[in-house]
Parts: structure tokens; sequence; C-alpha cells
């Protein structure tokens, strides 16, 4: 009995991919990014908790949607036939009830919060639930995930400042492209695999051109950055952490270039370093105002 509990333990947490908390951290980054921003460095340690673990629940609520969605194409697919549902070890039903619970939870840690954010929530459960399908009807589903899971960037601000600047919406344009970069890369990888089963993908819509394509994103993404610090007026800090990161876009284009899967998921993996730079950047100019 107990290893039977402890295996479907397992399952749920394979399912909810806490095994791998890469993608977690970079889907924090750009929260943390707008609570910083929001809070001129200070931010409330009820939103900040809040907010961090929304982003932990609503990231396994979306793998979790995804598997369920994709039920029928990842036992085709190399890289995800070993999945919970694609392997038979979870049942759609169970994935189901599971994404409620993640779901559920995340709304009661935000009911903590002020009444504009608990509103946005709505929007980003929405946004998360519906992300998956997109692959069956749009060549964009990246840009979807960004703008998905970049609106914890709107909701960040709603609950640090019960108000929305314009600052955030251009932090939030910015992680909509960075996402539409990053799970481009991560598509590269399964681009074979989907033409086959019909899935569509950013890395099967620019075709030969996806590699300039990012390139010209990843430059737009950095001058969105920059804005964000002229409207901040932040100090060399936050432009040294934007360095960095350009380099790291540099980096990820260099690893992308002949186009190998090995080193197509190195380049989405190197974007958590990408995150990082850019917040520790906010994070030491704010320390030193």
């Amino acid at each position: 009995m107990m290893e039977r509990v402890i295996d479907r333990a397992k399952q749920y947490w394979l399912l909810a991919r806490f095994d791998r908390p890469i993608g977690i951290l970079i889907l924090l980054w750009p929260a943390l990014w707008a609570l910083w921003v929001a809070s001129d460095g200070k931010p409330d340690k009820l939103v900040l908790t809040v907010i961090c673990a929304g982003v932990i629940l609503m990231r396994a609520a979306g793998c979790v949607i995804n598997d369920y969605a994709d039920r029928d194409f990842d036992p085709h697919v190399e890289r995800t036939k070993q999945r919970p549902i694609a392997a038979g070890k979870v049942t759609p039903k169970e994935a189901l009830i599971f994404f409620i619970v993640l779901t559920l939870i995340a709304f009661a840690l935000v009911l903590l919060l002020n009444t504009y954010t608990i509103l946005l929530s709505f929007g980003g459960a929405f946004l998360a639930a519906s992300y998956p399908f997109m692959k069956r009807y749009t060549q964009l589903p990246q840009a979807y995930l960004g703008i998905a899971f970049g609106w914890a960037v709107p909701m960040s601000f709603s609950a640090q400042m019960n108000a929305i600047p314009a600052v955030a919406w251009v932090m939030y344009l910015a992680v909509i492209l960075w996402a539409l970069v990053y799970d481009t890369m991560y598509a590269m990888v399964d681009k074979d695999d989907d033409i086959k089963i019909g899935v569509k993908s950013t890395a099967i819509l620019f075709g030969q051109y996806d590699r300039p394509i990012m390139a010209v994103l990843q430059v737009i993404i950095i001058g969105l950055l920059i804005t964000i610090g002229i409207m901040q007026h932040s100090g060399l800090a936050y432009y040294i952490g934007l360095l960095a990161a350009s380099g790291l876009s540099v980096y990820q284009q260099v690893l992308i270039v002949n186009r190998d899967k090995a080193l197509c998921f190195k380049a989405f993996l190197n974007n958590n370093w990408f995150g990082l730079a850019v917040f520790i950047g906010l994070a030491v100019d704010y320390g030193l105002r």
C-alpha cells in the first residue's frame, strides 16, 4: 500500500515537472523583475511570498494541462513519450483533477492580495489553461506562452502597487518576446517530430530564418529592458546586468548555430542565467539607492 502511495506521488511530481525546476526559475525571474521595480527594491513580504508560490503552482498546473492536451501526441515524440500520461501511469481524468487542485490552491493564495490582483488572476488562469491547445490552431503558440506566463508581470505590479503603470506593459512585452525566443529554442528540439504529427510551432514557422529572427527579437528585448531602465532612472549596476544578459543572448546564438538538438536545448536552459543577470542588475541597482 505504501509503495503504491509513493509511486502515485512520484508520478504526480513528474507530471507537474517539479523534478525540472528550470522551468520555474525562467518563469519566476520576470515576476521578481516586476516586484523589484514596483516596490523600488523593497517588495512587501506577503506579496513576494504569494507571487512566488503562485508562479510555482501555476507553472505546475500549466505542465499538467499541457500533458493532458498533448496526451495523443506525446507518445509519438521521443522526448515526451515517457511522461506520466503518455506512458499510462496517470489517467487523463486524474490529470484534470490535479490541474484543478493546483489552480484552486493558487487562487486561494491570491485571495490574500488586493481585489485588482484577484480579478487579474482569472485572466491568468484562462491563459494558462488555454495555452496548450494553441499549437493546434496557430503557428505562434510560443507567443501565446509568453502572454500566458508573462501575466505574472502585471499581476506583480497590481499586487504591489494596486495599479499597472506604463513600465509594467513595457516589461510584459519584453517577457512575451523573451518567451517567444526561448520556447522557439525548445521547439527546435522537437521540430522533426512536430512536423510528422502536425503540431504547429514557431520553430516550424520560422524555418531557415529561425536564427536571424530570434537574433532580432533578442535585440528588441534588450532594447525594451533598456527602455525600462530609462523610465526608472536606473543606475550603472542595472546596465551591467543587461550587458551580461546581452552576452548570454550572443552565447545562445552560438549554441543554436547548427541547430543541433542537444545544443538548442542547452540554449533554452541558458535563459535561466539571462533572467538571473537582469534580476541581479535590478537588485543591486535598487540596493545602492
